[in-house]
Formats: structure tokens, C-alpha cells, sequence
């Protein structure tokens, strides 16, 4: 997938600066995609010259003008097509599990310190996610908001990164359970 995609499906939900589709990105995308801010201007002013998303100048007092991106119809379409081709296998690179398959060869207490801070993380994302969900489901139970809402994507992927994060706080646990035991155990590790 490209990083376009994303952005071009970050833009359904309307017209956004450069700044905003940024913040947006972070609170809504990051649990499947991740982009710095220039890389997301870089890819904007692409996408401006391949006509797949139009920007219109605001003139701001005190502050520098801005510009607010929207999708074009060329731009939706490219989405359509997007969602029509088979997507890549997922394919996981974590160097975290690198070091942990390594372990024997390895440190111990940085591995373990590098679970508990992965955990850490996980734990916030999901804590930042699980209020996401609050505000998108507002006062609708989840039943009645998949039923009504007229956009469930966002929803949708989200869900699946409350469950990546739940998914990779257990496993986390385990390692340090695991690692714990051996120690405790008198094995070599510790």
C-alpha cells in the first residue's frame, strides 16, 4: 500500500490542511500506517501535481496561510481502484523479535526492558484507541453504530488496532512471565 492510499482515505472524512491531515493521520491511520509529517506534505504535493487531491489557499492573519487539500474526483477514483486490487500479505519486521529470538546470545535485562517498554507503548496506544472508540460510538451502542453510521471504515480499523495492541500486551506478558521463571530458576539468563 502506498502512502498516497492512506491519505487519499484520511480525505473522505473532508477537506484538511497539511497539519490537521497529520494530526488526523496520527489519531485515526497510526494503528496500520505510519508517516511523518514531511512525508505526508512531500506525498500532498504529489498527489496536488497528479491531480488526485486540490488545494485552496486560506488566508490567515498572524499566522502563515494554509492550505486545505480535498479529494478530487480523480482522487476517488484512484481509491475505488485501490480497494479492488488483492492487498500484499501482511508481513511483519520487528526487530524486537529479533532480539528475542536471540536471546541466548544476548542480554537478558536490555531484552527484558525492551519487552516492558513495548508493553508500555502498547498499553497507551490502546488506552488512546479505547477513547477513540468512546467518541466515535458517542451515546450508540456498537450494534446500533455499525447499523447507522454512514462511514464504519474508520471504526473498523480501528477495532482491528485495539485488538493488534490487546494482542500485543499478552504477549509481552508471556516473554516477561517466561523470562522471569527462567531466572528465578537459576538458568543461565538473568
Amino acid at each position: 500500500m502506498a502512502l498516497r492510499n492512506a491519505i487519499l482515505a484520511t480525505l473522505l472524512d473532508g477537506e484538511s490542511s497539511g497539519y490537521d491531515l497529520a494530526k488526523s493521520f496520527n489519531a485515526s491511520v497510526a494503528n496500520f500506517w505510519t508517516a511523518t509529517p514531511q512525508q505526508l506534505y512531500r506525498e500532498l504535493d504529489k498527489m496536488e501535481s497528479q491531480g488526485l487531491v486540490a488545494a485552496r489557499v486560506v488566508e490567515q492573519q498572524r499566522r502563515p496561510n494554509k492550505r486545505l487539500f480535498s479529494l478530487t474526483d480523480a482522487g476517488a477514483a484512484e481509491l475505488a481502484g485501490f480497494t479492488t486490487r488483492a492487498p500484499k500479505p501482511t508481513a511483519i519486521r520487528d526487530e524486537l523479535l529479533v532480539q528475542v529470538q536471540a536471546l541466548e546470545a544476548g542480554d537478558d535485562k536490555g531484552i527484558r526492558r525492551a519487552v516492558a517498554d513495548r508493553m508500555a507503548t502498547a498499553e497507551t496506544k490502546l488506552k488512546r484507541f479505547e477513547r477513540l472508540r468512546e467518541r466515535l460510538l458517542g451515546d450508540s451502542a456498537e450494534a446500533e453504530f455499525l447499523a447507522t453510521s454512514p462511514r464504519v471504515g474508520p471504526y473498523l480499523t480501528l477495532a482491528r488496532g485495539i485488538v493488534f495492541e490487546q494482542e500485543n500486551i499478552r504477549w509481552c506478558e508471556q516473554v516477561l512471565a517466561v523470562l522471569e521463571r527462567r531466572a528465578t530458576g537459576g538458568d543461565r539468563l538473568g
